[in-house]
């Protein structure tokens, strides 16, 4: 989906094209700005192919609050297939391994992987690569300036949140591809919670067959991104089963999610941002209600009564808490027996 490139004010303004020249003219910063805005959306439209279509080997490091991983990573894409291959570098063994739709993980030797916990959420997210919404409408572009990272030349982006119901983000994009090389996420403070960047960083095509096969020792979990796309397809009412979300920011449309074992999970994207509400039944043990926060990610839990059953409600997702609470405590059951039935 291409970034539109014309603002809804700009289309809905019936000022002569004559009048808009003279004004440019008259008023330096006018054409400039202009000039500015259609350079960011340029950036922007390449940002997600590039993500995809850029073929590189590297190490990076994503930095959440306290925590600190780092994963060295192989991306080729050749024929219009994209594989991968990504190897974590720091709490225990594991690698994830990506041919087109195909994604095998194999589990480490001590503890699980957490797809959630060491690659970053936003750019990286199926729900970004996937489509490029008009971030726009929610977000404030502009550039930045010129850096350098992990060696290469590279274009600084800020995107601002216009509301308080999600953050912002900085983005660095490697100057030649559009590649995303480092990456922030910012409360309203200026404030870094979470931030991703190369530590070393090839830009190459000529990556061998080798460099994409399955190491490490373990049980291998598979995953078709195929089957999880068509979920981004459907309605959200239809895929609430037995529940309805009656509130959500403005911009935040379904994305991919991972079907749940128990209850039900809808995700919502802005394109930048993402978040999953969880709906089940409240099992025997009592679980802490409540907001809890590492880096960017807000996890908030909330009970809801229905009849005589209580379920349980939880928003995860790069949001703030106070929009997460929103989101949950907009959750109203409408079917117990549906949401009892996914609970068997």
């Amino acid at each position: 989906m291409r970034m539109n490139r014309l603002s809804s004010r700009l289309r809905a303004t019936a000022i002569p094209a004559l009048l808009l020249a003279v004004l440019a003219l008259a008023v330096p910063g006018l054409a400039a700005a202009d000039s500015d805005r259609g350079e960011v959306n340029q950036w922007l439209e390449r940002l997600a192919p590039a993500l995809n279509m850029t073929s590189y080997r590297g190490v990076f490091v994503y930095a959440r609050g306290d925590q600190v991983h780092s994963m060295q990573i192989a991306h080729r894409y050749r024929d219009g297939v994209v594989e991968e291959r990504l190897v974590m570098q720091d709490g225990g063994s594991g690698e994830i391994v990506r041919r087109g739709v195909n994604v095998v993980c194999v589990l480490p030797d001590r503890g699980r992987i957490r797809l959630d916990q060491v690659i970053p959420s936003g750019p990286f997210a199926e729900a970004f690569t996937s489509q490029l919404m008009p971030v726009s409408r929610w977000y404030s572009a502009e550039m930045v300036g010129e850096d350098r990272v992990a060696g290469y030349e590279a274009v600084e982006i800020a995107l601002r949140s216009r509301d308080e119901y999600r953050y912002s983000h900085r983005l660095w994009l490697e100057r030649t591809t559009g590649l995303l090389v480092k990456s922030h996420v910012r409360a309203s403070s200026g404030d870094v919670m979470e931030q991703f960047q190369f530590t070393s960083l090839e830009i190459t095509d000529d990556i061998p067959d080798e460099e994409f096969e399955i190491r490490t020792q373990g049980r291998e979990i598979s995953r078709n991104l195929a089957a999880d796309d068509g979920l981004a397809e459907a309605s959200p009412v239809a895929r609430m089963n037995g529940w309805e979300l009656g509130w959500r920011p403005d911009g935040f449309a379904p994305a991919a999610a991972p079907r749940a074992g128990r209850g039900q999970v809808v995700a919502f994207s802005d394109g930048l941002a993402a978040f999953s509400v969880f709906v089940e039944p409240a099992g025997r043990l009592n679980m802490p209600k409540g907001v809890s926060r590492i880096g960017a990610t807000t996890i908030y839990m909330h009970a809801l009564e229905s009849g005589e059953r209580e379920f349980l409600v939880t928003v995860v997702g790069e949001i703030p808490p106070a929009t997460a609470r929103k989101v949950a405590e907009s959750v109203r059951v409408q079917d117990t027996l549906a949401l009892e039935g996914n609970g068997s």
